[in-house]
């Protein structure tokens, strides 16, 4: 090897490094890899689902066309209505009550955890437990519990106590709250998680300000508590919204939707129609519309959420 080439790549090295060096730096580089698992998982799908909405696709035909009857098909079905409501009941109540238990059971575990209370570990994996239950074995756990015969738990602590039993699956105006309530007991571990990781990062120097300026406990929870947990209350009401609405796993083992309608939302309408009906045109048009209601959700929380100054 010759004095030259030598000294050439001598030079060419530190040259090489400084441009893989900024090429190291730059975010795309390391994007690249999240963007593509994302359009072949996320992106791909979606459009797939968008396309097939314009067909008169279905699963037992490989051949269709591309028409907007599907559309009308969706929009003249009278028992849509019945649905939305019934959507908008599960989520609205399920995504309420799963802020409020997942606060306070947060509020309660940081408070043990500041005084030192034994026992407070193990109600935090006691609660966690219902949370990685899936969706199809805690809607069965919750029908054992719920069902009106004479081995169903709940009616059975009832007559136990001498009440009335209740008609918690068979009745239609009950129905959809017996869902809500189980879908609360397995969600509200996840409001939990986060809304004690934000009151954990709490500055204690506010509280001791608050203090010092005679705040009662109640007036610390309006005036430092909330405000700090503002960000972290939002973004846990996108996700769990996004869950709920798009949950069907533990409202099928419970009620099938029944009785007659007055449990199907429209994420199980749309499995209906597609692994039942086998109608996969109708089903994407519903799977659209659950999309549309997803980015609303979304969009209505971000533009809440506090701008970065």
């Amino acid at each position: 090897m010759t004095e030259g080439v030598i000294v050439a790549r001598a030079f060419a090295a530190p040259r090489r490094r400084r441009v893989v060096g900024r090429v190291a730096e730059q975010p795309i580089v390391w994007l690249l890899p999240l963007a593509a698992l994302l359009l072949v998982s996320y992106v791909y799908p979606a459009m797939d689902v968008v396309r097939f909405s314009f067909t008169n696709a279905t699963l037992l035909n490989p051949e269709y066309e591309y028409t907007l009857q599907s559309y009308a098909n969706v929009s003249a079905n009278r028992d849509l209505p019945i649905i939305l409501q019934n959507t908008l009941i599960f989520v609205v109540a399920s995504v309420f009550f799963q802020l409020l238990l997942g606060l306070l059971v947060a509020l309660a575990l940081h408070r043990g955890a500041k005084r030192g209370l034994p026992g407070v570990t193990f109600i935090r994996i006691v609660i966690l437990a219902s949370w990685i239950v899936p969706g199809v074995s805690a809607g069965i756990v919750w029908q054992l519990m719920f069902n009106e015969a004479s081995y169903g738990f709940l009616n059975g602590v009832l007559r136990l106590m001498g009440l009335p039993t209740v008609h918690w699956l068979s009745d239609p105006s009950l129905a959809i709250w017996s869902a809500v309530l189980a879908n609360v007991w397995r969600g509200t571990a996840f409001s939990m998680i986060l809304l004690y990781a934000g009151l954990v990062v709490i500055p204690a120097s506010l509280y001791e300000a608050a203090a010092v300026d005679g705040a009662t406990a109640f007036r610390q929870f309006l005036h430092v508590t909330l405000p700090q947990l503002r960000p972290i209350l939002l973004i846990n009401t996108i996700l769990i919204s996004i869950f709920t609405l798009n949950s069907f796993d533990l409202i099928l083992p419970l009620t099938g939707g029944g009785p007659g309608r007055a449990t199907e939302v429209l994420s199980l309408y749309a499995y209906n129609t597609v692994f039942r009906n086998f109608d996969l045109s109708n089903g994407a048009v519903l799977a659209v519309i659950l999309l549309l209601i997803s980015l609303a959700f979304t969009f209505f929380y971000v533009r809440l959420l506090p701008k970065e100054t």
